[in-house]
Order: structure tokens, then sequence, then C-alpha cells
């Protein structure tokens, strides 16, 4: 059994790949023996890194017409990108390997993928790597490595990405998408007394990922003005926005509206929701079912969120209201009938949900050979190597 794990995460690429590293963890920590070590895949490229890295937040927010030209950056030409990371990020992580030993490298980070096993092939280091994809349906090409062990994938669709990137089946295997312990539960009764009759206000929770986007005042009015509601409001880390809907939203609702920035209780913010208003962050989505709260997806970034709201329709875990002058009817329909189709969606979620998922994960990572221990060379930069990388990039643009 591997007993070393290096993980290759993200701090500051919204919260996603973190809660996944942190899902991962806790589960990990279930076996004293094994030890994990986390990185930031960002900040083995040192201060420049950290700063690309913590521009995702801008621009998915502001941007997102780069955001999808990135996405077909990497469609078309993911060597290119995964050279670049390689000349970055090399010498640390060298010192890193070197350091940790590690029996495994997991990278659940579609950036550090090509680039980590460009550097182990080169240097002919033989650690078992594996790939958990964190996207849900759209999956780019940077998540499909033939080079890998294995790729755990969270759905049957991306598995199927996977194989028409040219990956063997044998290396693929669907295990689901990992969700953190405090949103997960195994006593199904929590959820059994939680349909909603009308005889109440409709709780209702407007969010948006870690970063805080999406066009929330208009969600939120629509829902105020229309609808016998309470809603609560989280901005995340987008310290303007929570301002600015404090500003728009307090003095005229009062103490309908609840506006809170980044919180460490969302799962508590989730299972007192009749319904959450969301980005389809996978993350978001994933997190919401495991809570039983139905979902409307309010938009979704270009790309690698593109195919989500499909497969949120097609396990009817929620509806699809991308035009906010249509909110209004869509809600409606979900109350009809004493809230039917509302509470057909929680069913589903209940029928759909698996809060193992994380610790199946971990024990398929476990169960994974375990190589004998690797030479780690000490860096070497190859007389004429950073030169030939440098000049296959310029020439590829």
């Amino acid at each position: 059994m591997v007993r070393n794990i290096l993980i290759i995460s993200s701090e500051y690429t919204g919260h996603g790949h973190k809660s996944i590293t942190e899902a991962l963890s806790e589960q990990f920590a279930n076996y004293p023996d094994v030890k994990v070590h986390v990185v930031d895949g960002f900040s083995l490229a040192g201060n420049f890194g950290i700063k690309f890295g913590k521009l995702y937040g801008s621009v998915t927010r502001n941007a997102k017409d780069l955001w999808k030209l990135a996405w077909e950056i990497a469609l078309k030409k993911p060597a290119l990108l995964n050279e670049f990371t390689e000349l970055a990020i090399r010498d640390k992580f060298l010192k890193l390997v070197k350091r940790l030993q590690p029996d495994l490298i997991l990278s659940v980070h579609p950036n550090f993928n090509g680039s980590v096993l460009n550097i182990l092939e080169e240097h002919n280091i033989n650690i078992p790597f594996l790939i958990l994809i964190a996207d849900l349906v759209s999956i780019s090409p940077l998540w499909a490595d033939p080079r890998a062990d294995y790729i755990i994938c969270p759905t049957e669709e991306s598995k199927l990405k996977c194989l028409e990137f040219g990956i063997p089946e044998s290396k693929t295997i669907v295990l689901g998408f990992p969700v953190r312990a405090k949103f997960c539960t195994d006593d199904e009764s929590i959820f059994s007394d939680r349909d909603f009759k009308g005889n109440r206000p409709l709780e209702c929770l407007i969010m948006s990922g870690g970063e805080g986007s999406g066009n929330m005042t208009e969600t939120a009015q629509v829902l105020l003005d229309n609808f016998d509601c309470r809603v609560s409001i989280i901005t995340g880390r987008n310290k303007a926005l929570k301002a600015k809907l404090e500003n728009n939203l307090k003095e005229k609702y009062g103490q309908r509206v609840k506006i809170y920035g980044f919180v460490d209780n969302v799962q508590d913010l989730m299972r007192s929701s009749d319904i959450a208003f969301t980005r389809g962050s996978p993350n978001t989505m994933m997190e919401a079912v495991m809570c039983n709260v139905p979902l409307v997806i309010t938009g979704a970034l270009p790309g690698q969120e593109e195919g989500n709201p499909g497969y949120l329709l097609k396990h009817n875990l929620g509806v699809v209201c991308t035009e906010p002058q249509r909110l209004r009817s869509v809600v409606t329909d979900l109350l009809a009938d004493n809230a039917k189709k509302l509470n057909q969606i929680r069913k589903s979620q209940r029928e759909f949900r698996n809060p193992n998922i994380a610790r199946n994960i971990v024990d398929f990572i476990l169960s994974v050979e375990k190589t004998r221990k690797a030479v780690i060379p000490d860096i070497d930069h190859k007389p004429g190597k950073i030169e030939k990388l440098k000049a296959t990039i310029i020439g590829r643009k």
C-alpha cells in the first residue's frame, strides 16, 4: 500500500480544487500510517505562478471572454501549455519530490498533469501518477494524458471524453465527485421532512462559487418582489459585491435578506434552504445535492462548466434559468401544485447522492501498487533543454 502521497492542487483558482483536496485529506486521515503532502501547483512557479493563479477570480468575474479564449487554447494546443508549465515549475518540483520521496502523486488540477508527467519522463522517475478530474462533463484535454497510471472520473460523461482523447479504458475509473464530509451524512432521516408545503416563507439561497460571480442583485430582487420568501446571499471572496448588495438590498427589504461574505458553514445555509440559485460550478452543485437542496442554475463559465446544466437536468437535480426575465415563471412552476416539481427534485437528489465517494476514491488510491523507491536526480538542466523548450514554445505561437 502506498503510504506517502503528494497531492498537486490549487489554492486560489476558485475554491473547487481546494475543496476536493480537503475532501480526500479528511478520508486519508483515517489511515494514521499514510502521510499526505499538498502543494499548490502554481507555487512551484514562484511568485509569478501564485499571481497567475490569483487572476482566476477577476477573470471569471469580469472577463469571461478571456476565460473562454484560455479554454480554446487548451483544446487546440495542450502540449504548448504543458511545455510552458514544465519550464516554469521544473526546478521546484524536482526539489520537492527529492525531499518528500512520495510513493504516489495525485493531481487534481489540469494545468499540472502533462507538465509533471513530462518532468517525470525526462528524468526517468518512476512514481505512480494519478489524475482526479475536477469537472463533470466538459473535459479539457489537459485532464487526459495517457501516460498517467489512472484517471479517476466523476461521471460517465467525463470518462467518455477521456476515451475520445485517446485514454485507454483500462486507465479510467468512474468513482463520482468527492465532497467534504461536512456536506455528507449517512442519516437520511434528516431529509425526511424537508419537502416544501407552502405553509411558510420559501427559504432561498443565492451563491456563485468561491469568487461570487453572477447577477445576484437581479436574482434577489425577482425573488423578493414576487414571492413570500427570505433570501440569503453568499458573495464569497468578492468583497465589492457584498458591499454593493448591502447598499442595494438591505434598505428596501430589511430582514428578508441576509448577505454573507466567504463562510465556513455553507452546509448549514444549504440545509436550511428550500432552493439554491447558483452558477454551474461542479463543487457547488454536488455540495448542494449532498445537502438535498434543489438547484436553479443561473449560468456557467464558458468551456469547463458548459455541460453541467445539462447534466443537472438529466438527473433531475434542479432546473436551469439563464435569463433573469424568466426567473419568476421558473420558480412559479416549481411551486405549482403544492411545490410538486420542487419536491420531485428533492427526491431525485436523495436517490442520486452518495456520501461515500471521497472514501471510495481514497481506498482506490491506496490500492494502487507501490513501485520500488524512485531515484530522484539532482537538478541538472541538461545543456540545451531550457533553450529547446523556449524555442518550441516560441515556434508554436
